[in-house]
């Protein structure tokens, strides 16, 4: 029976399946292969005396370690619109991060009610212009919020963003958590003992949210130098028109990117951006050896 991991603690996992959620134990044979089953993977199990085994893991299309996660297939990302006023450095990052692993990113600003009009229009252009959606909300009040829903729809989400941009008031907000803490579904998996430790799967507006805080750790020092330009969607067609293969678009002649950015069809502070971020993985590279 194929079924998907929703919760997993104290090596059960919980697997929602067509009519119902299996308490599933893994097969020795994850052990050997070091692979362990995750949420949100998807699984065939067998069931017998209402107790579950999984018995095979399908290829994940990403795998996040914190939360410890698989499949997922969006990430809103979550700032504040002010308060303090973004750091689109750091903004930078966490959809770096977001194309590293397979994952589409919708940018959420909170706090819609601190910012103009003029400032949000300002604030929208500037990251409609390098690929990526815009929703404004308040996550405090509801604003914005069943836009959000339209977007969770046949996908797996999860959020990111820094702290206090409002991540967990978002996720209490889209999941009514007092509504779900009575909830049947959440009686047979015990919500009640769920700690933001444990990443958990919530079926929500016919997808799933990641109930967990989300990732707020940017670190990319794990990055391979050749991989950063592919996690940069406005030079996807760039990539492969430079003279030199394997271009790092930095230093080399005839580069396609540059020549873009030159006729302004790239984002001067993206590219000076993306330059920050080579050379801060070239000097990592020098003490790897």
């Amino acid at each position: 029976m194929e079924g998907k991991i929703i919760k997993g603690i104290g090596g059960f996992y919980y697997v929602k399946t067509k009519d119902d959620i299996i308490e599933c134990k893994a097969r020795g044979k994850f052990r050997h292969k070091d692979m362990k089953p995750m949420v949100g993977d998807n699984v065939d199990i067998n069931i017998s005396n209402g107790k579950g085994v999984i018995e095979d893991i399908y290829d994940r299309s990403s795998e996040l370690i914190r939360p410890t996660v698989a499949n997922v297939t969006q990430a809103f990302v979550v700032f504040a619109v002010k308060n303090p006023d973004i750091n689109f450095d750091l903004l930078n990052r966490f959809l770096i991060l977001c194309e590293y692993n397979n994952i589409k990113a919708i940018v959420c600003l909170n706090k819609v009610d601190l910012a103009s009009t003029e400032e949000k229009e300002e604030i929208k252009k500037k990251i409609n212009d390098i690929g990526y959606d815009v929703l404004f909300i308040n996550a405090k009040k509801g604003e914005g919020i069943t836009l959000l829903k339209e977007r969770l729809k046949n996908n797996e989400t999860v959020l990111c963003g820094p702290s206090g941009a409002g991540k967990s008031t978002l996720i209490n907000t889209l999941i009514n958590r007092t509504h779900m803490e009575t909830g049947v579904v959440s009686k047979k998996i015990g919500r009640g003992k769920h700690t933001t430790r444990h990443s958990e799967l919530i079926e929500i507006e016919g997808g799933y949210l990641v109930d967990s805080p989300g990732f707020s750790n940017i670190d990319i020092s794990f990055m391979n130098k050749d991989e950063l330009r592919y996690c940069f969607p406005e030079f996807e067609e760039y990539n492969h028109n430079c003279k030199f293969r394997g271009c790092l678009h930095n230093k080399e002649p005839e580069c396609s990117v540059k020549k873009a950015l030159q006729e302004n069809k790239i984002n001067e502070i993206r590219y000076n951006f993306y330059i920050r971020i080579l050379e801060e993985l070239l000097e990592g590279e020098k003490y790897k050896w």
